[in-house]
């Protein structure tokens, strides 16, 4: 295994000193740029260039009107430049989008914000900046094609635009990034209509986040739930037919926590939370594990054991067991979000409040 070559060349990135990271969920690399959802404090970070320090200060803050600020919504009402829990995001290096899961919508910047507390140009999911009730009118309304409801992820392949719609039991995908606001999702993954939400075990039960293989066009969702990745050969089968492999399960009616065993396996997750697709391989973040598993190849049959890990020392070691509480220095705490840029893996190791940048040699590559 790479685990030891993989944690000894990591770079790891707490933040601003005066102002660090608390439980980053979601990370993003792009063109050499780092944006950092710093989700517990309801504020994204935008570095114009990967920090090379442990401790530097960003170019811009989200989310908050003083880069000190934490507060919810800017301590007051919800607008176009507030925040709320955000999590997933994605930029290409012109826009940038981030899920502002807890105000149920997904807000869009048509170019990268320069200034702090830059107002967004687009919202998806909600009439106007002024509004954050989850499917538009409140917890108890059905969904429709646009509303959302605690919206986790995004992802867009620079054209198309996918949101883990979570709390409502679905992936919402629009065939062009919305250019204006309360945009109406093209179709929907998981539910037979854009006006359902029902609990299906063959569908993804917590979709919290989706990503395209960008080669490929393969679809993964991660289902924290059930504890499992659901595979499409092709994004566009995902609409008319259930997913074609499962990561994590031998079968869509298993849903146990490493699949019931008190110890992990290199076949078994716990609250998985993103995947990233990169070269011909899928990396996994097995967030209940504390680990992050590879396969060098996307599998193809329910059930298959990763190829290689980082986080723990084998894989039959998990965040819950003795030898691994004692200290996190050197391994991961519930990793919540993952992205790759050319060779670079970024990592937010939430529970440790930082961010870890992993080379990625060509052991992690397939000749």
């Amino acid at each position: 295994m790479n685990t030891s070559y993989e944690l000894n060349t990591k770079q790891i990135f707490k933040g601003d000193n005066n102002n660090p990271l608390l439980a980053p969920r979601g990370v993003f690399i792009k063109n050499n740029m780092l944006f950092v959802a710093d989700t517990a404090q309801n504020r994204v970070f935008i570095w114009k260039k990967i920090p090379t320090e442990m401790h530097q200060a960003p170019e811009v803050v989200l989310g908050q009107y003083q880069m000190q600020h934490t507060g919810r919504n800017n301590e007051g009402e919800v607008s176009a430049s507030s925040l709320l829990y955000p999590s997933g995001l994605w930029t290409d290096g012109k826009k940038l989008i981030v899920a502002d899961a807890w105000n149920h919508r997904v807000l869009i910047w048509n170019e990268i914000p320069t200034q702090n507390a830059q107002p967004a140009d687009i919202v998806i999911g909600q009439p106007d900046f002024e509004s954050n009730l989850p499917n538009i009118k409140g917890i108890s309304q059905p969904p429709n094609a646009k509303s959302l409801y605690w919206c986790y992820g995004v992802f867009s392949d620079g054209k198309r635009l996918w949101i883990a719609d979570t709390g409502n039991r679905r992936v919402l995908f629009y065939e062009n990034i919305p250019t204006q606001s309360f945009a109406e999702a093209d179709g929907v993954i998981g539910q037979n209509s854009f006006e359902e939400r029902d609990y299906d075990p063959a569908n993804a039960v917590w979709p919290y986040a989706v990503k395209i293989n960008p080669q490929t066009g393969q679809l993964a969702i991660a289902d924290t739930q059930y504890y499992r990745i659901l595979l499409w050969e092709n994004w566009k089968d995902a609409f008319q037919q259930k997913a074609q492999t499962l990561i994590g399960q031998p079968n869509p009616e298993q849903n146990g926590m490493n699949q019931f065993d008190l110890f992990p396996k290199a076949n078994t997750l716990s609250w998985t939370y993103d995947i990233c697709f990169y070269k011909t391989g899928i990396w996994i973040a097995d967030t209940g594990n504390s680990r992050l598993l590879w396969y060098v190849k996307v599998p193809t049959q329910n059930n298959q054991p990763a190829d290689d890990l980082i986080g723990q020392k084998n894989f039959t070691t998990g965040s819950e067991n003795l030898d691994t509480i004692r200290t996190t220095e050197n391994t991961l705490y519930w990793a919540f979000s993952i992205a790759t840029d050319q060779n670079t893996l970024a990592i937010a190791d939430t529970g440790n409040h930082r961010i870890i940048l992993v080379h990625l040699d060509s052991s992690f590559i397939i000749n």
